[in-house]
């Protein structure tokens, strides 16, 4: 993945493209619980949901969306956001980085 930091528009794009999936897929209610619209590829990256809107050739649709609470979404993207400060992971093409799920 590459780290999206310093495009506003775009990472903007990324987080209203995943909460409109996820209306489309659970509801326009799906927040109701306090819970918010979680993403994968990170919104904070070039791979996030609005990928295709700035790069034609890459696949469609290829994200995933989930409702998560509120508060566990936003202590994941501080934990992000701290990783890429803290292994100085820098915007764009030249500092990528992998994810690993086990």
């Amino acid at each position: 993945m590459r780290r999206l930091y310093h495009d506003n528009a775009r990472r903007k794009k990324n987080r209203s493209t995943a909460v409109s999936t996820c209306k489309k897929v659970f509801g326009d209610d799906y927040a109701r619980g306090g819970e918010e619209c979680d993403e994968y590829p990170f919104a904070t990256t070039y791979e996030g949901c609005a990928q295709t809107t700035y790069e034609p050739s890459a696949p469609k649709n290829n994200f995933s969306v989930l409702p998560l609470a509120k508060k566990d979404n936003g202590n994941a993207g501080n934990l992000l956001g701290q990783f890429m400060t803290l292994n100085r992971i820098l915007d764009g093409d030249d500092d990528g980085f992998y994810v690993t799920i086990t």
